[in-house]
């Protein structure tokens, strides 16, 4: 009977779950977008028009991701009326593993739809660069920032989003001091943008030789990665300073012998981007110059939408006072959110990756504070 039972349950559930999903006008929208992009002056001149293609293409996956579901909805009703006509079933142990594989499956997507209708902000189908900042702690701090490095990369790979380190510095003992990512996937910005802050760890500091407690501090920061050549920003080269060095390496054979690394400095405001990436000095500096312009449009945006809290947060001192989220390795094992409580005992998986929890109890906690 247990089969019977759930089905009942599911039968219920699914009448329900289109009513979070507006379908009739989700394809209405779409409709309409596309009359708007073929008509032949969407191009010119339209500052937005590559955030309206970009959110059209969302849409449309959006619409296969419930087509989807439907098809696997439709499935497991006629398990459910398969059932009805012959109650027997209920006990075929075959017949139920199928049936909670689909159940499984049908519950995941209509999750991860229900996260992605959280993600509706003017950046948040953007790639985006990730910048990581030792605080305070010293070298504790610096290999800190190397962990959470590795953390997010991690959780990059776990959501198959594509992630190249264009810049790192590293430490003086141990860690790194600094390093840029650009992130890029699907709502990537989306996912990234509440990530930004002071992250806080507490051990038994391995760099001390009575193991003491250490306390220290690695700041994040998320730009969305803003199309340049729609959005255009003039720079004049009067108001840049280019310099070049040596990308710092694992050493021995590994060490780059020529000044390829770049560091762009928009003097009138201090922005600076850096990239090392690559061994040509001419693909670092055109990645540079991306992303200085991408940081230089977010000003600009700022300034002119009064927005500094939602696209870049309040800047804090990478220190005590301000952290969002604390690690917890020693007395005992925890990690929380600051913002939205979200907590767990399970530290290792989350250095290891785990942060869809933490992530998705923002979305959701943003949305209520907006509605």
């Amino acid at each position: 009977m247990m089969l019977k039972n759930n089905l009942i349950i599911s039968k219920r559930f699914f009448i329900s779950w289109e009513t979070i999903f507006d379908e009739a006008n989700l394809r209405q929208d779409i409709q309409k977008t596309e009359k708007e992009i073929n008509e032949d002056s969407f191009w010119d001149n339209n500052q937005d028009a590559q955030e309206i293609f970009n959110r059209l293409s969302e849409k449309k996956k959006k619409l296969d991701t419930i087509t989807s579901i439907r098809a696997i909805e439709e499935d497991i009703l006629a398990y459910y009326d398969l059932c009805s006509t012959d109650p027997s079933l209920g006990n075929d142990s075959e017949l139920q593993s199928d049936y909670e594989g689909m159940i499984n499956e049908f519950s995941e997507q209509v999750s991860n739809l229900e996260n992605k209708s959280l993600l509706s902000g003017p950046y948040d189908t953007y790639n985006a660069y990730i910048n990581f900042n030792a605080g305070a702690g010293g070298t504790d701090a610096q290999d800190w920032t190397e962990m959470l490095l590795r953390m997010y990369v991690r959780w990059f790979e776990k959501r198959q989003f594509k992630v190249d380190i264009l810049d790192k510095t590293v430490g003086d003992e141990a860690g790194i001091k600094s390093a840029t990512c650009l992130v890029s996937g699907e709502l990537v910005y989306g996912y990234l943008k509440y990530e930004q802050g002071i992250h806080r760890l507490v051990r038994q500091s391995p760099f001390n030789a009575n193991s003491k407690r250490q306390t220290s501090f690695a700041g994040i920061e998320v730009i969305p990665q803003i199309d340049t050549t729609v959005s255009t920003v003039t720079l004049d080269p009067k108001d840049l300073k280019v310099d070049t060095y040596r990308a710092s390496g694992a050493g021995g054979q590994h060490v780059n012998k020529t000044d390829s690394a770049v560091r762009i400095t928009h003097i009138p405001t201090g922005t600076v981007a850096t990239s090392q990436a690559s061994r040509s000095q001419a693909s670092n500096k055109e990645t540079a110059l991306s992303l200085l312009k991408s940081r230089l449009l977010i000003i600009m945006q700022e300034e002119k939408n009064q927005e500094v809290s939602k696209l870049k947060g309040e800047q804090k001192e990478n220190a005590w006072g301000n952290q969002i989220r604390s690690y917890v390795l020693h007395p005992y094992k925890l990690v929380k959110d600051l913002r939205s409580n979200h907590e767990t005992s399970n530290v290792q998986g989350v250095l290891d990756g785990g942060l869809d929890a933490f992530v998705e109890s923002l979305l959701r906690m943003k949305k209520d504070d907006k509605a």
